[in-house]
């Protein structure tokens, strides 16, 4: 039997999202996790024993009552970061700067440079750092990117549409913390958009678009909070070749989350690029429709091909969210650090930036 030591994890944070990652660290299977830090200790302790009541690890994980403890355990290699993305940098910062590897929640910073400081702490320090973007370590997507920029059925990409969005009704909107400001700055374009800019950049094998556009369709201030933040936004990217893409987000929208890329020669269609609809499959499907004209009959063949995936939707040894923390876990044992992560991150954020100060600059044109 091969022995080896896994990576040990701690969570900085107890948001709801942390919840399901507590899973993930188990199912993953070369993790483990050593301590949940909070500002306080008893709201640490009662994250860990209702998940522990659910989904039980091996080893009870310590309850530690400052994000101090957690960044200074000796015994924690990489650390999770669920918190908000307004207060989420100085901690980040400081775990590197300790030589912890660091896994965060998106979107990664306020700005691009907040982004790019990170980025440079985590190769000074030479530890791994990656975003918390789940679909990008399940199996459907490798397949489908390899359909996209190896196979001829699609031919070249011409457009890219995606939207995500859920309807979080008006409590949500008036008091959750991806509404305020000051905690998410970036509303519904940090917490949806940024999975419908990592798609399209994906399906565009890490092109980045030559200029982008964005509009604020709908915005939210709290009671309290310094500014607006978008609820609804819609934005267009443009490439050097032509191709184009435009996403739509919201939080007035119920629950849609699609992808379309239209090709030259076909499409590709997925109906839950996100999150995955309940089952132990994934699907997308391939189109490539012919018009057929036969005397008086004009006939569009749809030609579907239905693609299907053997792999659970979540919550489950090979579901995305174990493969996300068990990819990061091989990266710290094998000490082989992969660059690809951060790159893609600082792609994202630099893409939605833009599309926001567009959207804040009567929705013109800006250029990357």
């Amino acid at each position: 039997m091969t022995h080896f030591n896994p990576c040990r994890w701690g969570i900085l944070g107890t948001a709801a999202i942390a919840r399901k990652n507590w899973q993930a660290i188990s199912d993953a299977g070369n993790a483990r996790l050593i301590a949940v830090a909070s500002r306080d200790a008893s709201k640490s302790a009662a994250f860990i024993a209702e998940c522990q009541a659910a989904i039980p690890h091996p080893e009870v994980p310590q309850a530690l009552g400052s994000y101090e403890e957690l960044i200074s355990h000796p015994e924690v290699d990489a650390i999770y970061f669920p918190l908000p993305t307004g207060i989420r940098k100085e901690w980040v910062i400081r775990a590197a700067e300790a030589g912890k590897h660091v896994l965060v929640e998106k979107p990664v910073g306020v700005t691009p440079s907040d982004v790019m400081e990170i980025i440079a702490t985590c190769e000074r320090k030479h530890v791994q750092f990656m975003d918390g973007v789940m679909f990008m370590h399940n199996e459907r997507m490798r397949q489908m990117m390899k359909a996209l920029t190896e196979d001829s059925s699609i031919g070249e990409i011409r457009r890219i549409t995606t939207q995500f969005s859920f309807h979080g009704g008006a409590e949500f909107l008036e008091q959750n913390i991806r509404t305020h400001s000051d905690l998410e700055p970036h509303g519904c374009l940090g917490d949806l958009g940024w999975y419908c800019i990592r798609f399209t950049l994906g399906a565009m094998n890490w092109q980045m678009p030559k200029r982008v556009a964005g509009r604020i369709l709908s915005q939210v201030q709290q009671k309290g909070a310094p500014h607006s933040v978008p609820t609804e936004f819609s934005g267009e990217l443009f490439f050097e070749n032509g191709t184009s893409a435009a996403f739509f987000c919201s939080f007035i929208a119920e629950n849609q989350q699609w992808a379309v890329v239209s090709g030259e020669k076909g499409l590709l269609r997925v109906n839950d690029f996100v999150l995955p609809f309940r089952g132990d499959q994934t699907h997308f499907s391939i189109t490539q429709s012919q018009f057929e004209v036969r005397d008086c009959h004009f006939d569009m063949v749809e030609g579907r091909r239905d693609i299907t995936v053997s792999e659970p939707s979540n919550n489950a040894p090979r579901s995305q969210e174990a493969e996300l923390f068990r990819t990061f876990s091989d990266l710290v044992i094998k000490g082989t650090l992969d660059s690809h992560w951060p790159l893609i991150s600082l792609q994202t954020q630099t893409v939605m930036e833009a599309c926001l100060r567009s959207a804040r600059e009567n929705s013109g044109i800006v250029s990357l």
